[in-house]
């Protein structure tokens, strides 16, 4: 019989080496799998945790600004009365001084700025819009002063909307037929619809309410909706003066008419236009503040750098696009473009003359942009004002009046003009030459012509038919002429050659400036 079995002892076989490390390896991927989920699971709670705080802080951020625009709807809806009864008192006034109105003001002589207040307040009173507008577009010289002296006439007004609106009808928004330099006045009208913005701004809180009636209003808006219709009859923005397109943009921005609809109408007016120094503020009125940096890169693209560099520090984006490279480019564009007037063979006359200009003007453009900025530490002017000196002292040359002698010379043959005579009468005459010796043809040698056969010839009659004024000249028709002593040599005029011109003027250009 076989001995049986402890029951302590196990049946199965002990573990071997292999099993132990398949368990390890196992062991250490749970550890590593639940090292990932748990670090998964971190991460994910840490991104709740901060897109909460996210709101949190936009959820406090718009119960701020709400609770600030309930306070400001508050302020304004307490101020209405106040305002209402000031421009109630302001018109009743406005009105009672339009009835007693004695004509005083309006015969005032305009000699000083008291005198010019005076004169535009009984236009005011009167509301005698058509005069009134007559007699600002007739100093334009005055305008500085009129910015000033504009607004407090306005306010003499019974109605100052109502009144620049018919003052500035006869060109705007399309000139009548007898006002053929419409856009020669656009100056007055941009400067009317700016002095106007004070006048109607609220007595309470100032220029975040503007006082326009409804009418005035919808009148406004049939007037730029009007414009817009010729925009189209005239062929588009392309073929439309900038004062006319100033002119509009100030009226959208003066009686808040802004749509948002014709935004991007706004942006391609403001770029056409964008060399004028308004440009930059009204655009940001005009609600183009978010496009700015599309309208920038379209400037640089179109060579208008200096335009660029006003519209980037109006919006703060001076970071974004740095001035002074901007300019150097600017700089170096005009230089192009004079190098390129000198090298075109249909400008051989004025050449140098048009390239010389374009220079100037590129250069003081970015002197005033520098001058403006402070940019002085960053772009240096004195090169330029040394090239800009340059310039203008071969501008003074060129223009500097040839001399007496060489206004006498025969461009054709090079020999001396007659000169010029010293008096207005007729015998009065003084000779710039000296009187040449007389000459007489001694006897030829050959014996078929004898003096006694050869008659003597008169004198050569006198230049300008006024009698002989030098002694005659007596020779032989045989004879060659003489060759007169003490005459001026006269030698060819010629000029250098110059880059292929003939014009004998010597080169505009030097050294580039940067």
């Amino acid at each position: 019989m076989g001995s049986l079995l402890d029951p302590g002892e196990s049946t199965q076989p002990p573990p071997s080496f292999d099993d132990f490390q398949r368990q390890t390896s196992l062991m250490t991927s749970c550890t590593l799998l639940w090292k990932e989920l748990s670090d998964h699971f971190t991460t994910l709670e840490q991104d709740l945790i901060r897109k909460s705080d996210a709101l949190k802080a936009k959820v406090e951020a718009l119960s701020h600004e709400t609770q600030q625009s309930l306070n400001a709807l508050e302020s304004r809806e307490s101020s209405i009365s106040r305002s209402l009864s000031i421009a109630y008192e302001t018109l009743e006034q406005a009105t009672k001084m339009s009835i007693s109105f004695s004509g005083e003001d309006a015969e005032a002589e305009v000699d000083d700025s008291e005198g010019l207040l005076m004169k535009l307040r009984g236009f005011c009173r009167r509301m005698a819009a058509k005069e009134f507008w007559i007699f600002v577009t007739s100093r334009k010289k005055e305008i500085e002063l009129f910015r000033s002296e504009l607004p407090k006439a306005l306010s003499s007004c019974v109605d100052p909307p109502r009144f620049v609106l018919e003052a500035i009808s006869e060109v705007f928004p399309v000139a009548s037929n007898s006002n053929s330099n419409s856009y020669d006045l656009g100056w007055a009208c941009v400067l009317l619809l700016e002095s106007l913005i004070p006048v109607m701004v609220d007595p309470v809180l100032g220029k975040e309410r503007m006082l326009v009636t409804p009418s005035i209003k919808g009148k406004a808006e049939e007037i730029a909706e009007a414009w817009k219709k010729s925009l189209e009859e005239r062929g588009g923005i392309e073929n439309v003066k900038t004062p006319d397109v100033h002119t509009f943009l100030q009226h959208l921005v003066t009686f808040g008419v802004v749509k948002e609809a014709d935004v991007d109408l706004y942006r391609k007016l403001v770029v056409a236009s964008a060399w004028r120094k308004q440009m930059p503020k009204l655009a940001v009125s005009l609600g183009l503040g978010d496009k700015m940096p599309d309208m920038i890169e379209e400037l640089i693209g179109r060579g208008q750098q200096v335009d660029a560099v006003h519209f980037t520090y109006e919006v703060g984006l001076a970071d974004k696009f740095p001035p002074v490279p901007l300019l150097k480019a600017f700089l170096k564009d005009a230089k192009k473009t004079a190098t390129s007037i000198l090298e075109d063979p249909n400008n051989s006359g004025r050449a140098s003359h048009m390239a010389a200009k374009k220079e100037q003007s590129a250069i003081r453009a970015v002197l005033k942009c520098i001058e403006e900025y402070k940019l002085e530490a960053e772009f240096p002017p004195q090169d330029l004002k040394k090239r800009l000196e340059q310039l203008e002292k071969v501008k003074i040359e060129k223009k500097k009046p040839a001399s007496p002698a060489a206004k006498r010379t025969r461009a054709s043959t090079g020999g001396p003009m007659p000169p010029a005579k010293a008096g207005r009468s007729t015998n009065a005459y003084v000779s710039s030459f000296p009187s040449p010796p007389t000459y007489v043809r001694s006897p030829p040698s050959h014996t078929q012509y004898s003096p006694a056969a050869v008659p003597a010839y008169p004198a050569v009659p006198g230049v300008y038919g006024h009698g002989s004024r030098s002694p005659s000249y007596v020779y032989s028709p045989e004879a060659p002429p003489p060759t007169i002593v003490g005459s001026y040599p006269v030698s060819p005029v010629s000029f250098p050659a110059y880059g292929g011109y003939s014009n004998g003027m010597a080169p505009a250009y030097q050294q580039a400036y940067y």
